[in-house]
């Protein structure tokens, strides 16, 4: 797994021409607040204690990432795939997961004051312990229909 520092996603995200692909590689700990990583290809890439206040993650493909401990409030999580995510005690105070798939995700002991999680899909999620006060839930998936 690669590790790579603030100013070399950034040097990535300019020169972009595609989905960045950022799949397996290490951002833990990096100060990433603010920056634009919609559409990034984050699979399974480690963002344990990260940064990501304000971030835009609009439609990213965080599938199997580690966000333990990270801090994502603020963050546009809009359609993003956080399905099977460890997303232990991170902070997702007012983070926009508005249509986001965090379908078996670890949001043990999160907090999810005041986010959006409209029409978002929890089904197996872990939520023990996850502070849900003020957050907006309708339409959201909580289970299979039966």
């Amino acid at each position: 797994m690669t590790d790579l520092t603030r100013t070399e996603v950034i040097k990535l995200i300019a020169v972009a021409t595609k989905p960045l692909n950022l799949v397996g590689v290490g951002l833990s700990k990096l100060d990433l607040h603010g920056l634009d990583l919609s559409v990034a290809n984050l699979k399974v890439a480690n963002l344990s204690g990260a940064n990501l206040t304000n971030a835009m993650l609009k439609g990213a493909e965080l599938l199997g990432a580690n966000l333990t401990n990270a801090k994502l409030n603020g963050a546009n999580l809009v359609n993003a795939n956080l399905k099977v995510a460890d997303l232990l005690g991170t902070n997702l105070y007012g983070a926009n997961l508005n249509g986001a798939d965090l379908s078996g995700a670890n949001l043990t002991n999160a907090i999810l004051r005041n986010a959006n999680l409209r029409n978002a899909d929890l089904r197996g999620a872990n939520l023990k312990g996850a502070d849900l006060s003020g957050a907006k839930v309708e339409n959201t998936i909580l289970e299979e229909d039966k």
